[in-house]
């Protein structure tokens, strides 16, 4: 569902130095995105309220992984 209406994700990166025999936070960089939605699962969602025997999701599966492999 997140996917067929888009979502926002943060991710947070922080690095840590030795001072005084501590850990000490030197540098935290917080990256927000917003992921736009996707339409092939919209199409999901409105062809089968997302419901998906077995063999299909192993079908997407196949698919989405041979997309990924060709980029």
């Amino acid at each position: 569902m997140k996917c067929a209406t888009g979502l926002s994700a943060s991710e947070t990166v922080e690095e840590f130095a030795v001072e005084n025999g501590e850990l000490k936070l030197v540098k935290k960089k917080v990256t927000k995105r917003e992921i736009p939605p996707d339409i092939k699962a919209v199409k999901l969602l409105m062809d089968g309220g997302g419901e998906l025997t077995d063999e299909e999701l192993e079908a997407e599966k196949q698919m989405l992984i041979n997309m990924l492999k060709e980029d």
